[in-house]
């Protein structure tokens, strides 16, 4: 498995490509913005993203979500996200002057659910807190954390939607229960592993 990190837009989110190396099948995490940006780099890599996933319905995650029709890609987000998708007040795009409405989800998400691509297993973690419908993505022993755990932080949770109670709930029992040395990638930032955000993370030292 490859993984190549993409900082896009404003908000300086990380638009992550996941794919298989030998299939050259993969996902796309989060593609925000920069969508030319973003297919370049899937042509200089002769991948094939199968999959485009959401792993909440914020603007800075979904704003070129409509690179999955040149790609021919299908769009997952978790089912209590998928609203977000297609209302600008709800993805908050409204807020920044320049409304976003993203293709519909072609599939939508539970928790506990497996999504298989050549060459990879992807298993859905829902993270609410954040937003409802927040997931974390784990990959062998990689976990895509959006905007759910930061390195030394967590996601905001003064938005419409968040539940600072229910995201803590969600690290703590969903995630820190992995092993330490899972390596995370998170939404923004740098990546970590859950080993150092138990031992480190402010939120829960």
């Amino acid at each position: 498995m490859r993984i190549e990190r993409i900082v896009v837009g404003a908000l300086q989110a990380n638009c992550y490509i996941v794919f298989d190396e030998e299939s050259k099948e993969g996902i796309i995490i989060d593609p925000g913005d920069d969508k030319d940006e973003i297919l370049t780099k899937v042509k200089e890599l002769n991948v094939t993203p199968k999959l485009i996933i959401n792993t909440h319905g914020h603007a800075d995650h979904i704003g070129g979500n409509d690179i999955k029709e040149k790609l021919s890609a299908k769009l997952a987000i978790h089912e209590d996200d998928a609203d977000k998708l297609l209302n600008p007040d709800l993805n908050l795009s409204s807020f920044t002057g320049v409304e976003y409405i993203s293709p519909d989800a072609d599939t939508k998400l539970v928790d506990g659910q497996t999504l298989q691509v050549k060459g990879m297993e992807v298993n859905i973690i829902a993270t609410p807190g954040h937003t409802p419908g927040g997931i974390c993505l784990l990959i062998e022993d990689k976990l895509f954390s959006g905007d759910t755990l930061f390195q030394r932080g967590i996601g905001r949770c003064d938005l419409p939607g968040g539940d600072m109670k229910q995201l803590t709930k969600s690290v703590k029992e969903k995630l820190f229960t992995l092993d330490e040395d899972v390596e995370v990638f998170p939404g923004h930032g740098n990546r970590t592993t859950i080993g150092e955000e138990k031992s480190d993370n402010p939120f829960f030292v």
